[in-house]
């Protein structure tokens, strides 16, 4: 399996190997911008199957991954003499689950966040996550996978997640990447970009994000999203190597007041770290 837009490491490859030889579904940890929703996106992408996106929200319940019946439609067009009211079926809305389970050669799943819900929400998934169908109460049929999908779960660790449902999952933590992995994401995003330029924005990049006291370090995306500006407004590699704590477009990286008075306060760091 090749991710062409996608910087891997052995024990990501590892991971996701072993998830699909143990047919579970592959919990992937990390902090915020290191690529575990991407990861998902690139995999369905080097499969050439359909990526079924599930984002979580904290009002979501396991239910509506699987589908929803739309009580109230059925009723007002019951008042309207509609005759799509004596067959069930037009007021199911299907899920994104349901909607993997029928793809007839297999798709992606990805439970965005998971960790955003209630606590009792990875629970309500066990059995048809680990059976790979659910019953349908309002037609009495039940629905199962014509071909096990790949299941992408992501978490921020924003809570912790129940016993039962880890044991059913293969685990991997994506580490932030070290300044050569972030070297080599950065060139898949902007090929042919300065070295120089490449060298001066990882410095700073880092040192910003070793200055103590940060609320929100910056991530990986937010680097993209900085270099991308630098490029744009044809920044020198120069003027990041002369750059103090008003660095040019520091709000690509730091998202509220609080840090960038830190970093105005602690001075502009750089990283000279390989």
């Amino acid at each position: 399996m090749e991710l062409r837009n996608y910087v891997t490491t052995p024990d990501l490859v590892t991971a996701v190997q072993a998830a699909v030889a143990l047919e579970r579904p592959l919990l992937v940890k990390g902090e915020p911008g290191t690529g575990k929703t991407v990861l998902a996106e690139e995999v369905a992408a080097s499969l050439g199957k359909p990526l079924f996106r599930w984002h979580v929200k904290s009002t979501t319940k396991a239910q509506h991954g699987l589908y929803e019946y739309d009580a109230v439609a059925r009723l007002r067009d019951s008042q309207l003499g509609d005759p799509r009211v004596s067959d069930v079926r037009n007021y199911i809305v299907k899920g994104r689950v349901w909607e993997a389970f029928e793809a007839p050669e297999g798709a992606v799943l990805l439970i965005d966040e998971i960790d955003k819900a209630d606590i009792e929400f990875p629970n309500d998934l066990l059995q048809e996550l680990d059976r790979m169908e659910f019953f349908v109460h309002e037609t009495r049929e039940w629905v199962r996978a014509k071909r096990r999908p790949l299941v992408f779960i992501t978490s921020n660790n924003e809570k912790e997640l129940p016993d039962a449902f880890l044991r059913r999952c293969f685990f991997h933590f994506i580490r932030f990447p070290d300044r050569e992995t972030m070297a080599r994401i950065v060139a898949v995003h902007f090929p042919g970009l300065q070295e120089a330029l490449l060298r001066e924005a990882l410095s700073l990049f880092y040192g910003l994000r070793d200055v103590p006291g940060l609320r929100k370090k910056p991530s990986t995306s937010e680097l993209l999203d900085w270099v991308k500006l630098l490029v744009h407004e044809g920044v020198p590699a120069e003027t990041l190597a002369r750059a103090d704590a008003q660095a040019p477009l520091l709000g690509a990286l730091l998202k509220n007041e609080q840090d960038t008075a830190t970093v105005r306060h602690a001075g502009l760091r750089r990283s000279r770290r390989a």
